[in-house]
């Protein structure tokens, strides 16, 4: 890992190289992506076949090879030890406990002419969730993406998984049947969301779609963005621990690994006020990497874009985990809740020592669907209010259109808008 202190004269620099991520297009990638969503476009059903097939090695001969029902899904449950389904449907309790305080509710009021106005909230009707199915399997990712759409109202959940050479994961599917998922196909890649966001014979067009992939599946997402609602579009996972020497450096090391298991581009950063300490982090590290079965990725993740940091204090470590926004901030140190008030830009916070960045990604409750590559600057976590719309409600009294009439007239001539005008004046008694 790259050693940097906040005392160098290069340290800003420094900063924003190890931080620099090229988000941009990849034009490539772009032209590959917009002639498979054109294709399935076009196409439907016979490119989606044709497609899984040269990409996941499948050997499908009609769209009824990728679906899988709800039948489908309750069997791979069944096949679960029991200790797995009582986990899984924990997790998903947490989840939707949490997702069901996030809820919008429909709200109106009068003034004081009689109009009433307000806001009515709507789920959507139909969603997607994207799962990815590569280097490893995600039943939390189905759990966090199908939970908050169900808490909100949505009435059905179409999830996609790729399926590579045609293997199915029960684990995956079993967490779809927990989390109310409607249908699976299993597809994936960018010829998943074109299918999601127009729609095939068989695979019904979204209102939305959410959930991580890779660069296609990202690039895929950007192209489709304005036929369908999208919820981000992800770079590669991030952890940023902030310690103050308190916590076991064993534990530490063993955060920063979680995170770095994940790709060989993903973040993992530790910023400490004590050399000493960092030292000790780095020793159990070593020490602890022997014992990881993803030790490359850990390795070449942790070497590509890893760091430790020296503060001179934790004020100063805040205002660094401020720029750099992370997806996910441990605050391993004592008083944390008091620290997390410096705190204005991460997707999660996890407050003490006892609280690792794993147990938000399986069953604390909020939502790990976050914002990566600093977005968290202006962006939230995935949760229940993204599965809901708002539609203005507005109901004009008679008396409150004098009033309202007069002053919409003046702003409409004033814009040279004559039939807006005159609208209003229509329902003037004077």
């Amino acid at each position: 890992m790259k050693k940097l202190t906040t005392q160098s004269p290069s340290f800003q620099a420094e900063l924003k190289a190890l931080l620099a991520f090229e988000t941009a297009q990849n034009p490539e990638i772009d032209r590959i992506v917009a002639d498979i969503c054109a294709d399935v476009q076009k196409r439907g059903d016979a490119a989606l076949i044709e497609y899984t097939n040269r990409f996941d090695g499948t050997s499908a001969q009609t769209i009824a090879d990728l679906i899988l029902t709800q039948d489908d899904l309750q069997a791979a449950f069944e096949r679960l030890q029991p200790e797995i389904q009582t986990a899984l449907k924990t997790a998903a309790a947490r989840v939707e406990s949490y997702h069901q305080r996030q809820k919008m509710e429909s709200w109106t009021y009068e003034d004081e002419d009689g109009t009433l106005l307000g806001q009515q909230i709507i789920p959507l009707d139909r969603v997607g969730i994207y799962v990815p199915g590569g280097k490893a399997a995600y039943p939390s990712s189905v759990i966090m993406n199908a939970m908050p759409a169900h808490v909100a109202g949505v009435k059905e959940i179409i999830m996609v998984v790729p399926t590579p050479k045609g293997e199915r994961n029960d684990i995956v599917l079993a967490a779809a049947f927990v989390a109310g998922v409607t249908k699976v196909f299993t597809v994936g890649g960018a010829q998943a969301v074109a299918a999601l966001a127009y729609g095939t014979e068989s695979v019904p067009q979204v209102d939305k779609i959410t959930g991580p992939g890779n660069a296609f599946v990202a690039a895929a997402k950007r192209r489709v963005f304005g036929v369908v609602g999208i919820d981000m579009v992800a770079g590669p996972s991030e952890i940023l621990v902030i310690a103050d020497g308190t916590t076991p450096a064993d534990w530490v090391a063993m955060d920063l690994f979680s995170q770095a298991e994940h790709d060989e581009i993903a973040q993992a950063i530790l910023i400490g006020t004590s050399q000493p300490y960092l030292d000790e982090v780095q020793a159990a590290m070593n020490r602890l990497i022997e014992t990881m079965p993803r030790r490359d990725i850990i390795e070449a993740s942790l070497g590509n874009r890893g760091a430790m940091i020296l503060a001179k204090d934790l004020d100063e470590a805040c205002e660094i985990a401020n720029y750099i926004s992370p997806e996910h901030l441990e605050l391993s140190v004592e008083n944390p809740q008091e620290w997390a008030k410096k705190i204005r830009h991460a997707g999660a916070i996890f407050m003490g020592r006892y609280t690792s960045e794993s147990l938000g990604d399986y069953c604390a409750g909020p939502n790990h669907v976050l914002p990566t590559s600093r977005t968290a600057r202006f962006s939230s976590p995935l949760g229940t209010y993204d599965f809901q719309k708002r539609s203005s409600l507005i109901q004009v009294s008679e008396q409150g259109a004098q009033k309202l009439g007069k002053i919409a007239s003046v702003l409409a001539h004033g814009e040279s808008l004559t039939a807006h005008a005159r609208a209003a004046e229509f329902r003037l008694k004077d």
